[in-house]
């Protein structure tokens, strides 16, 4: 009992405590998702897919909304930000595992701005879905 008390106890600090995986843009490019389940991307080729974001105003206007709607939710925490990328942890309510989501910001032709995501798992094979529901979240705040 005393064992499985001190496992539950330890819980939130795995979720906290591990570093993140290689992030950012190569090329033009956020990083492809792992074979793993847990990641949603609206650049990579492969099953886990979305479109990106799609905004008719300016990279500066649609960052702006971007980061008020990133603040506007739970648990999250802005560690990065550039002119045209921005990354963020998603931490769970129950256990505080994170989630690693990056945002990579683009404009179009015209005054069309196209914003690609990545949201994966830290940790984990399966995330339940999460990371394709808040990314489905993150666009329907977006379309508003």
């Amino acid at each position: 009992m005393k064992k499985l008390y001190l496992l539950l106890c330890s819980l939130p600090l795995v979720g906290c405590s591990v570093t993140p995986p290689e992030l950012g843009v190569s090329g033009e490019a956020l990083q492809d998702c792992p074979i793993t389940p847990n990641c949603i991307s609206s650049m990579d080729n492969s099953s886990h897919d979305m479109a990106p974001i799609l905004f008719n105003g300016s990279m500066a206007e649609a960052k702006g909304k971007l980061v008020s709607i990133i603040n506007s939710l739970p648990r999250t925490t802005i560690v990065e930000e550039r002119d045209n990328y921005v990354r963020v942890e998603f931490r769970s309510q129950l256990i505080g595992f994170v989630d690693d989501v990056e945002f990579l910001l683009s404009q179009k032709t015209g005054e069309k701005t196209q914003i690609d995501f990545r949201s994966a798992s830290r940790l984990g094979i399966s995330d339940l879905g999460v990371n394709k529901a808040r990314m489905k979240n993150v666009t329907a705040l977006f379309a508003q």
